[in-house]
């Protein structure tokens, strides 16, 4: 079965909460993840894994009502709750998606998913390097693959970001990155900062239809270029940056 994993918690350094602030509609970001990867044709589950936390709590009311199922795992060990996931769920493939990208495009994710099972790879993405919007980010991997990360990964960094065990040993995964037509990785989508969520809301009040795909964003914003002004002031992989300099620590 092939499951797609969301992680998702309120905690965040840069932008508290992020994942429930309000979008549109009184619509949070997680309503529109959701309402992205109904939109998979090859993705059989959706599971939101979230923390045991009690903030988390909110998260885990707003997915039931939705009628989506949860998980509950580890805080800080994401490879840890994405391998406790994929196990009680019984998923022998798995799409990791991240809840601060509301403007995943699920065509990338069934792309993704044709290519993993056509040529039988451990590892498919399609930001190791990245050619495409940040907040596209496609993640598909073997469970025999993940249960490998889970017993041998060590460093920090690749306990709380799941998959840099994969890429950080290529000699022992059938790894394949998928590379856009164009360069495109400046462009930022995903939400991090309240400049990001400001370009989200922008993008989802201008595009009128479901679900929204990359192309509809990439021609909004030929026609209107200066939204991508709102937040071209960041710094990319900031979060796994950070978790690199901890692993020296260590």
């Amino acid at each position: 079965m092939i499951g797609c994993i969301v992680q998702a918690r309120m905690g965040s350094t840069r932008l508290p909460g992020k994942v429930m602030l309000s979008v549109a509609d009184n619509n949070p970001v997680i309503f529109y993840v959701i309402k992205q990867l109904k939109e998979s044709e090859l993705c059989d589950k959706l599971v939101v894994a979230t923390t045991c936390l009690k903030e988390d709590d909110e998260i885990v009311e707003f997915v039931k009502n939705s009628g989506i199922a949860f998980f509950r795992g580890s805080t800080e060990d994401c490879l840890d709750r994405y391998y406790e996931c994929a196990k009680k769920f019984g998923f022998s493939t798995i799409v990791r998606i991240t809840c601060d990208n509301p403007l995943i495009d699920p065509t990338l994710i069934d792309d993704a998913i044709k290519l993993f099972n056509l040529e039988k790879y451990d590892y498919v993405t399609n930001c190791k390097p990245r050619t495409f919007p940040q907040g596209t980010e496609v993640e598909v991997f073997s469970f025999n693959a993940l249960q490998i990360a889970w017993n041998e990964a060590k460093k920090p960094s690749e306990r709380e970001h799941v998959t840099p065990y994969f890429y950080n040993n290529p000699d022992k995964f059938k790894i394949f990155n998928i590379t856009n037509y164009k360069n495109i990785s400046n462009l930022r989508w995903t939400v991090d900062r309240k400049e990001d969520l400001d370009f989200v809301k922008a993008v989802i009040s201008k595009i009128k239809k479901s679900p929204i795909l990359m192309t509809d964003i990439l021609q909004l914003l030929e026609r209107e270029p200066d939204l991508t002004k709102i937040n071209n002031n960041y710094i990319m992989d900031e979060g796994y940056t950070k978790s690199l300099e901890n692993d020296k620590k260590s």
